[in-house]
């Protein structure tokens, strides 16, 4: 089994995201790298490898195999993650294949704060300012006094201040305009905010225009 043994970094790779494909190359998941390793070391899932433009096939002892030879020669790059173990060292797939998984998608996107922030890039909709997350807030763009309710076309991201400036008022009353019309995204935020890293360039090969059914 794979078993991170010191260091930030090797905390870090066990948590790096990996596509889980179903039997027909579908995305259907988002997992961490331990939950990947935990799946090809019983034989439930297969490296997907894109290389040159082709897609290679690795079962778990092969892809040990495979790994050691990149390291050996020196192959690694900035982009990738590695996970050292007592016996081996080994890199961490970007793509799994489950093997016995073949259920179609159902593009069900999680209403959660999490992705209606993703949405907003992160961005207050009034004041147009950029937040972390301790910064941001959800607010009703009609507020529930107004028999606004909890949608993605009626909640959108804000910082504490405009939340407080525009109180229990809709947009127009509290002399305020939105950043833009808030709407139901059509793909998964979270994997879209991914997809767009360098590091996790392999999966457009994948995911194209498709959903996602969800991030683990």
């Amino acid at each position: 089994m794979i078993s991170a043994t010191t260091g930030k970094a090797q905390s870090s790779a066990m948590q790096a995201s990996v596509l889980a494909l179903n039997k027909t190359y579908s995305p259907v998941h988002v997992i961490s790298a331990k939950r990947a390793f935990c799946l090809l070391s019983k034989d439930i899932a297969e490296v997907i490898s894109v290389e040159d433009g082709t897609y290679m096939n690795y079962d778990f002892g092969s892809w040990i195999e495979i790994s050691g030879l990149r390291s050996e020669f020196n192959e690694r790059t900035e982009l990738e993650d590695w996970i050292l173990t007592v016996n081996f060292e080994i890199q961490v797939p970007r793509v799994v294949r489950l093997l016995r998984y073949d259920r179609i998608p159902n593009n069900t996107i999680k209403f959660n704060r999490r992705n209606i922030f993703i949405r907003d890039s992160y961005r207050c909709q009034y004041c147009q300012k950029k937040f972390g997350v301790k910064q941001l807030s959800l607010d009703h763009v009609v507020p529930r006094s107004h028999g606004g309710g909890m949608s993605w076309e009626n909640i959108v991201s804000a910082c504490r201040r405009c939340n407080t400036k525009k109180g229990g008022r809709t947009p127009s009353q509290a002399g305020m305009k939105l950043l833009q019309k808030p709407a139901k995204p059509s793909r998964n935020p979270v994997l879209l905010q991914q997809v767009k890293h360098e590091k996790y360039a392999c999966w457009k090969n994948f995911v194209g225009g498709k959903e996602l059914l969800s991030c683990d």
